[in-house]
């Protein structure tokens, strides 16, 4: 017999509390136990339906407007919202404006003339942003005329002269040399025995110079072109070129002077950290391979000697993407079609 004083229990000597639901469960409505039982989907509502007619109901109307039948809906509803035409209108004939014919523009390209800036650059002089310099100083002349205004343009056929000397747009060039030692990186030195410029005089008939500069005692790639824009591209700190040099040292390197040089040094013209420092050869311990993109003078060789070692000798095996594979010391090649591309795109 149930215990009934202080709440309902069980039939086990009052010992479990039984909950509202069951025993409502118990005394007969087992509805609430079981909300999907048949007493349940039977159950009529207000409206005279079972609930589960009243579910389905409501699911159905539920996603009727959902997906592209919602989208179709709103369709519809705009369109009956749309106001009749009022009587006596015709929309046959349209009241845009006729269609007017583009006038024809002439580029500037195309008539025969280029910036004069532009055709410095393309003469090899320079860069068109140090050709507007040039310009403006009043060393450039046209048909015999000093010009000092920036965007002038001038035509194939007039006399363009910088420094009293005559241009003319050359075809671009691109030339790889393997530097010797002893031959000095510039175009005209009074002084110098032997230039870089003896080793190509005869390559090619454009005026090209050289791209950067290696000193007398370095060895290995630079490139020579007449194209003012890519000469100054490779050249700028900016631009971050990839160079490798391998360097020979008068004395074997200590690891731990390599983690310093590696880290950086704190030189008279600055920070300098190269990209890249390691042993060419772990059992000769003079001989390093080095990556930097600065184009400080003497950079490599004053890094070095910050930390005591001198560079015997210097080679630099590797310039914006270009190798001294097949090139052999003294000799010159050009470059084909996929590195200049290469060098355009970013090196």
């Amino acid at each position: 017999m149930m215990r009934k004083s202080g709440g309902k229990y069980k039939k086990d000597g009052g010992k479990t509390p039984i909950s509202d639901r069951k025993q409502r469960f118990i005394d007969g409505d087992e509805r609430l136990l079981n909300p999907k039982s048949k007493s349940f989907r039977k159950k009529k509502t207000d409206s005279g339906r079972t609930e589960e007619e009243e579910s389905g109901r409501k699911k159905s109307f539920k996603g009727k407007f959902r997906g592209a039948d919602f989208k179709e809906g709103l369709r519809g509803r705009n369109q009956g919202d749309r106001r009749k035409k009022p009587a006596g209108t015709d929309y046959s004939k349209s009241t845009a404006k006729p269609a007017t014919t583009p006038k024809k523009t002439v580029k500037r390209e195309d008539d025969g003339t280029v910036r004069l800036n532009r055709y410095l650059a393309n003469a090899g002089v320079c860069s068109r942003r140090e050709a507007d310099k040039y310009i403006e100083s009043g060393i450039v002349t046209v048909n015999g005329k000093t010009v000092t205004e920036l965007g002038v343009r001038v035509k194939r056929t007039d006399v363009v002269c910088f420094s009293g000397e005559r241009l003319s747009i050359e075809d671009k060039v691109y030339l790889l040399l393997n530097k010797p030692k002893g031959f000095v990186t510039t175009m005209d030195d009074p002084h110098a025995e032997k230039t870089v410029m003896d080793l190509v005089q005869n390559a090619c008939e454009e005026r090209i110079y050289p791209v950067g500069r290696l000193d007398k005692d370095t060895t290995g790639l630079l490139l020579f072109t007449n194209d003012g824009d890519l000469a100054k591209k490779l050249t700028h700190p900016s631009g971050n070129k990839r160079k490798i040099y391998h360097a020979f040292l008068d004395k074997e390197v200590t690891k731990a002077d390599m983690i310093t040089m590696s880290e950086g040094l704190e030189l008279e013209d600055g920070f300098i950290a190269p990209d890249a420092i390691q042993y060419v050869n772990r059992e000769i311990k003079n001989e390093i391979g080095i990556e930097i993109h600065s184009g400080k003078n003497r950079v490599v060789r004053r890094f070095f000697a910050h930390m005591g070692y001198h560079v015997e000798k210097l080679d630099r095996v590797y310039f914006a993407g270009l190798t001294k594979k097949n090139l052999p010391r003294g000799k010159y090649r050009f470059l084909s079609k996929k590195e200049i591309s290469f060098l355009k795109m970013g090196g």
